[in-house]
């Protein structure tokens, strides 16, 4: 599956849920990403200012194949893009509007969520190409705001990161996100000292499956 071929909106549609891998351990990294997909989860996004966040792509790719998306979060210049396309990332995710970074993946057709916060960011985004958005910090602004910001940018689709939880992440998706983006909520942080993966996937299964029963009533 190369980058080229990703539609994120369809992705995102179809996977609501992004799992964020932030200083995972490099040990524990299938692991994490077994439960998290045992739960339900097949999109995620490796930050690329992890400790060994290329080597954790990798594995990632190895493992999963072509059953899971995987990007590489944090892409701010294009020495990062290239390195996280090398070692085998299908998409790539950046904090905010970097031009020379979005210069390099709209000349070379790649799958980017940008992240954006301002009307000003959006419209840049959308000069390249890009109308599936990554909204950052979503967790600081009114929940009103996606709704705001689709007002004059009717054709655009926002994934919520920053301040998303297991309390409010169907608040999110009752607003008007297409999705949303979890990193540390994802699991209750003694998972990963006591490794019992088994109760981790069944929290993010509890929150999957609260997206599927919202997407219902929607």
């Amino acid at each position: 599956m190369s980058t080229a071929s990703i539609d994120l909106y369809s992705v995102a549609s179809k996977n609501p849920l992004l799992a964020i891998l932030r200083n995972i351990p490099l040990e524990d990294t299938l692991s994490f990403a077994q439960a998290v997909v045992d739960g339900g989860v097949r999109f995620f996004e490796v930050a690329l200012n992890s400790p060994h966040g290329l080597e954790q792509i990798e594995r990632l790719r190895n493992h999963f194949g072509g059953s899971c998306y995987i990007g590489a979060g944090t892409a701010i210049t294009v020495e990062h893009c290239r390195r996280a396309l090398a070692a085998g990332a299908q998409f790539l995710l950046t904090p905010g509007t970097p031009p020379d970074v979005f210069e390099y993946c709209a000349s070379h057709a790649l799958a980017l969520l940008p992240g954006v916060l301002t009307p000003g960011d959006v419209s840049i985004a959308l000069e390249y190409g890009y109308n599936t958005l990554k909204l950052f910090p979503a967790g600081s602004m009114p929940l009103r705001y996606v709704k705001d910001l689709k007002g004059p940018f009717d054709n655009t689709h926002y994934i919520a990161i920053g301040g998303v939880t297991g309390e409010n992440l169907t608040d999110f998706l009752s607003a008007g996100y297409l999705g949303v983006g979890m990193a540390g909520s994802l699991m209750p942080s003694h998972i990963l000292r006591t490794k019992n993966w088994e109760e981790g996937s069944r929290c993010v299964k509890a929150m999957t499956d609260r997206i599927r029963a919202l997407q219902k009533t929607l």
